[in-house]
């Protein structure tokens, strides 16, 4: 209807996740019927232009005449599937009720029978349709729930603890993983994960060589650097993989998260497992990381952290783990009984490098005026160019590393949140990093996104709070003090 984006209409693209957007929004008085709730939809019109001049008679056809059209077909119950949206509710309502009960049976995961966990490929979410091997669990992990909808379904749950993911490359270990990470969210109809559920908190953790990291207490891991550097409030500019992984854990757990996932081909391997040669050549007073493998126990039994680590290359872990999945052909059989005994046949010899307590996690107060602000920026100064980067006042922040932002629309929303944390939070200079996150998520509880908003948008997708966290602690100019 002109140039540029004459007469364009577009909408929050939704991916195979189910996330509480602003695109709609829905007023409900609960004194009032339903009859007196609002249905509010936000999008985007390109007014009709040859080039800067406005075309006004074609403006009067788009909003009085396409608009109308558009909103009978898309926003009238009568004008839909009924069946596909009660499909839609329902599905939902069975994974939030699945999720809910995980910590009452002593799980930190389930996959349902039936599942359909490969995708099409690396950069298509949707599932693979043709080979694809339905999901069927191991009789000794099988686990049966009930669903508000679905009625009874059984899979596979994975206990609280340490548990291995092994088996040849290949045959399905990150796939399962990934399956897992995903978790946090509930699924659209027919995704094939839809009853895949994870503990909400669960984040992936993986190396990051460059990483900045601001203040953050590494002892477990890093200690007794050279020249006598302190890491009790460690900061580096140019991280290294194993320094970079160390930090995402303890940030991780400063903000509370109950379930790590890890898999080896995303970690630095000398912060994974230091075997029995490498401890007689390096001793360890020459060596100042304590690989994962000798805190991971700790991490369990102290602060009731869970771990799933996709592990092929090092039989070692055996030692340490509660339950051992191999995926054979993407099928999954329990290997616990088998591990342990190999673990009982084949001593590795390797000395356990973690002498003392993991230790409670130390708070941090973030320093406000480090959070950058744009003088010549009007309404937003903020942006976000995808679901992997955005920047705060021009200031770049890489969330490639942060895998389970999974919408660009997530990544506007922790964008406004980080700029809304400046302007608003963080004047009170005593809160920590961790209760600022807990109030801006407790205003979003209470006003919706719209809470941490310039003015009403409708590109913005709900995150998680221990994302939030992730995006704040990979802001380069960020500068934390120890509490």
């Amino acid at each position: 209807m002109g140039t540029g984006n004459s007469g364009q209409f577009s909408a929050c693209r939704a991916g195979q996740e189910i996330l509480d957007r602003t695109a709609v929004q829905i007023f409900c008085d609960p004194e009032q019927t339903a009859a007196g709730s609002t249905l509010e939809l936000r999008f985007f019109l390109g007014l009709p232009a040859q080039g800067r001049r406005a075309l006004g008679r074609a403006a009067i056809a788009l909003i009085y005449d396409r608009l109308p059209q558009i909103i009978e077909k898309s926003a009238y119950f009568a004008n839909l599937d009924a069946d596909a949206i009660r499909q839609q509710v329902e599905t939902a309502e069975d994974a939030d009720a699945l999720r809910s009960q995980l910590a009452d049976r002593g799980l930190v995961a389930f996959v349902a029978d039936g599942s359909i966990l490969p995708r099409r490929s690396g950069i298509d979410d949707r599932p693979l349709t043709e080979a694809a091997i339905t999901f069927r669990s191991p009789e000794s992990l099988r686990v049966r729930f009930t669903c508000p909808n679905r009625g009874e379904i059984t899979g596979m749950g994975i206990p609280a603890g340490i548990t291995l993911i092994v088996g040849g490359g290949y045959h399905g270990k990150s796939t399962l993983l990934e399956a897992i990470e995903r978790g946090v969210y509930d699924r659209i109809p027919g995704d094939g994960r839809e009853l895949v559920v994870t503990e909400a908190s669960a984040i992936k953790i993986r190396a990051e060589d460059g990483r900045s990291v601001a203040g953050v207490w590494l002892e477990p891991f890093i200690n007794h650097l050279p020249y006598g550097r302190s890491t009790r409030a460690f900061s580096t500019e140019n991280a290294s993989g194993s320094t970079s992984q160390a930090a995402s854990i303890i940030e991780a757990l400063e903000v509370g998260t109950r379930v790590l996932l890890i898999d080896e081909d995303t970690s630095a391997t000398n912060f994974t497992i230091r075997d029995r040669r490498m401890q007689a050549l390096i001793a360890k007073d020459r060596e100042p990381i304590t690989p994962l493998i000798d805190r991971v126990r700790q991490l369990y039994d102290e602060h009731g952290v869970s771990t799933i680590l996709v592990m092929g290359g090092s039989g070692d872990y055996f030692d340490v783990a509660d339950t051992v999945i191999e995926l054979t052909d993407y099928v999954p059989s329990d290997a616990t009984d088998r591990a342990r005994a190999i673990a009982a046949q084949f001593a590795t010899g390797r000395q356990t490098e973690a002498l003392e307590p993991f230790g409670a996690i130390p708070a941090r107060r973030l320093r406000p005026s480090s959070i950058p602000t744009h003088p010549k920026a009007h309404g937003l100064d903020w942006k976000a160019r995808s679901a992997n980067a955005i920047e705060i006042a021009k200031e770049p922040i890489d969330l490639s590393a942060i895998s389970q932002i999974v919408d660009v629309a997530q990544a506007r929303a922790i964008a406004s949140a980080i700029v809304f944390m400046r302007d608003h939070v963080f004047d009170a200079t005593n809160l920590t990093l961790a209760e600022a996150i807990e109030q801006v998520m407790a205003v979003i509880d209470r006003e919706g996104l719209d809470g941490i908003s310039v003015f009403p948008q409708g590109d913005l997708a709900e995150f998680r709070a221990i994302d939030l966290a992730a995006a704040l602690s990979r802001l380069r100019t960020l500068q934390t003090e120890p509490c």
